[in-house]
Parts: C-alpha cells; structure tokens; sequence
C-alpha cells in the first residue's frame, strides 16, 4: 500500500512538472521543471524495481541532455519571452478539446488495466545491466547501436559546424 501511495505522489508531481515545463515563460524554468520531471520519472522506476532503467534516466536524461538544453538555452540567449497570447487564441479550444479526449482515453485505458492480484507491476527477477550489456551487443543489436552512435556523430559534426558559421 505504501508503494502504491508512493507512486501516485511521484506521478503527480511528474504531471505537476509536465505542466509546468509547457506552461513556463522562462526557458530555464523550463528546463528546470523537465529536471523535475525526469527525477521523478527515475523514481518511479525505482518503485517499480528497475534500478538500471533508474540509474541511466538520472546519468542521461536529467544529466548529459538536461546540460545540452541549458546550454542551447544559454547560446540563443533567448532574453525575456515574448507574449504569445494573442498568437495561440485561434489554438485554444482546439487544445483544450484534444486535452479532454486525451484525458478521457487515458481514464478509460487505466479502467480496463484488471487488478494485479500481487500489486506488483514486474516480475521479482528484473534484468541487470550485464544481462541489458550483453544482449546490446550481441548479433541482432549490434547494427542498430552502431547506426545510433554514428547518427549521434553526425548531429554532434553539424552542431558545431552550425555553431560555428554562426560565430562568424
């Protein structure tokens, strides 16, 4: 019961982030609040008995990505926002409508889930990270992790020879 508490509060404060992160004017309170969001998300992988899956969401996605927006957001110095309202007025209720069938799907999904007789959402056995290292390099995955890292390369490559011929 006490996992399951544990979990509503960091999914609310996940949702509560996520709001946040799309409603802020700020571009570093933004960032800030997509942190937030993907700490929690690395709890609730913890919750879930996922620890590697934990470990890689804070070394990744709220570290070396979480760095990379600041930075952009650092560069373009984008200053103070500019009011958008009356831009989006024709959006919203196109938004809210599209939020509210959003919502209603996701109600009626979680309504069919059938209860876990154990309250448990994974098995007790969970893979580690040996298990994950050797099945990423093994013939059927090798490909795609070196298309990966090559596209990774690529993008790295055009960064700095955009960021370059801006400088000039």
């Amino acid at each position: 019961m006490g996992t399951q508490i544990l979990f509503a509060i960091l999914a609310a404060v996940a949702v509560v982030c996520g709001i946040g992160v799309v409603v802020s004017a700020s571009p570093v309170r933004s960032a800030l609040n997509l942190v937030l969001v993907l700490c929690s998300v690395a709890l609730l992988y913890l919750t879930l008995n996922a620890s590697f899956v934990a470990a890689i969401q804070i070394i990744v996605y709220a570290g070396a990505i979480m760095v990379l927006f600041l930075f952009v957001v650092m560069i373009l110095n984008l200053g103070s926002p500019e009011p958008l309202v009356n831009k989006l007025k024709p959006q919203t209720p196109l938004a809210v409508v599209a939020g509210l069938v959003l919502i209603g799907v996701i109600a009626s999904v979680v309504a069919s889930i059938p209860p876990q007789a154990s309250g448990r959402l994974l098995p007790e056995a969970t893979t580690g990270a040996l298990t994950i290292g050797l099945s990423l390099f093994s013939p059927a995955w090798v490909f795609p992790f070196e298309a990966v890292s090559v596209l990774l390369l690529v993008a790295t490559v055009g960064a700095v020879v955009l960021a370059t011929r801006r400088a000039l």
